[in-house]
């Protein structure tokens, strides 16, 4: 295992002091050590490739190259600029990318996570940035830090680290934000889903969210054939929502989304703002915090989300329905996850809407 502060120390004595992200759970205690330590020096992105874009801007004013870290799934969102900004073939940016490889081939893990994981290397080296694993041994692990950076360094280019679970030692985030309410989520999620509509349908975004959701059906008896339990996609659960709403407008569909899913994705709104789907409701249990992941913050307590929804366009004559949920952070410790897979759920859910699945 390697110790998040001697990890954070060797990248100081290489050069780099600056770090920015989204919270993973496998580099849940490093991001726990950062968050404590670094202050000023230490940015929560609304995305991966907005992180990318900060440490460009870092590396622009300081000529120091920033440490950018990332759940594999985050490689999508940094594609663009990983590619279009920070390559040697345009501005040449130098960066470390820190990357938790859930679905690593071999390892059990959710389903979202399969594909990914198997294309996690293959994809940084179709985008040419060299990559390496990182050891269990701390000592080879820390060199591979420095040498990293210096070819990051000599090279003026983004370098890839990918990190196994398990990798870093534990780390508990000390300076936790107080709860912003009281409420349960998932008291909350099962007030939401007793008062909807018959006939009505939900999409729910992806964690803890769509976890409570289906335990909340089992409890109460109920089947899984109304839901559909987003595990993946973090941020486009609206727009799941959304086309559901405009392909059949006398249904009611209800998207149940994340503050941090929906800041991460937030230009979403402005389209399901403008939509004119006056049957679909979106609606965000807030916690301000990255939940399922180690409980890091996000702006999500600082900001009026439902100011935001309103300045595109929510709860307006003919438009969707914006409610903004104040939660409790955290989630009880027995909370299941979908016994079927997301075909069966798909299935279900296509039926639900009068669609055979495949055709």
């Amino acid at each position: 295992m390697i110790d998040p502060k001697k990890f954070v120390e060797r990248l100081a004595a290489s050069g780099v002091d600056f770090f920015t992200g989204v919270p993973d759970s496998l580099l849940k205690n490093f991001c726990a050590y950062v968050t404590d330590h670094c202050g000023a020096n230490h940015v929560i992105a609304a995305n991966e490739g907005g992180a990318v874009g900060l440490a460009s801007g870092h590396y622009l004013a300081t000529g120091k190259p920033a440490l950018v870290y990332m759940q594999n799934s985050g490689q999508g969102n940094a594609v663009n600029p990983l590619a279009s900004l920070a390559d040697p073939d345009v501005y040449s940016i130098p960066m470390v990318l820190l990357v938790g490889w859930r679905g690593e081939p071999g390892i059990k893990d959710e389903p979202q996570h399969v594909k990914q994981g198997k294309v996690t290397i293959s994809l940084f080296e179709t985008l040419g940035i060299p990559t390496d694993v990182l050891p269990d041994d701390e000592y080879a692990g820390l060199e591979l830090v420095r040498k990293a950076v210096e070819r990051a360094k000599a090279e003026s280019r983004p370098v890839a680290l990918v990190v196994r679970k398990g990798l870093f030692a534990e780390y508990k985030l000390q300076d936790r934000k107080p709860d912003i309410a009281s409420l349960p989520r998932e008291q909350a999620i099962e007030d939401v889903l007793e008062s909807i509509p018959e006939g009505a349908v939900v999409v729910s975004t992806t964690g803890m969210i769509s976890r409570e959701v289906y335990e909340t059906r089992v409890r109460l008896g109920q089947d899984h054939s109304r839901d559909f339990l987003t595990v993946g996609s973090m941020g486009h659960a609206i727009m799941i929502a959304l086309g559901i709403a405009k392909a059949q407008p006398c249904r009611r569909v209800f998207c149940l989304d994340g503050d941090g899913a929906s800041i991460m994705q937030m230009g979403n709104m402005a389209i399901a703002g403008q939509s004119g789907c006056g049957n679909l409701t979106h609606i965000v249990f807030n916690n301000a915090a990255h939940d399922s992941v180690g409980g890091q913050p996000t702006v999500g307590g600082a900001i009026d989300l439902t100011a935001i929804a309103a300045a595109c366009g929510y709860n307006r004559d003919g438009s969707p329905t914006f409610r903004e949920v104040r939660v409790a952070k955290g989630a009880r410790k027995d909370l299941g996850r979908p016994k079927e897979p997301p075909q069966v759920n798909k299935a279900l859910y296509m039926a639900t809407l009068g669609v055979v699945a495949g055709r």
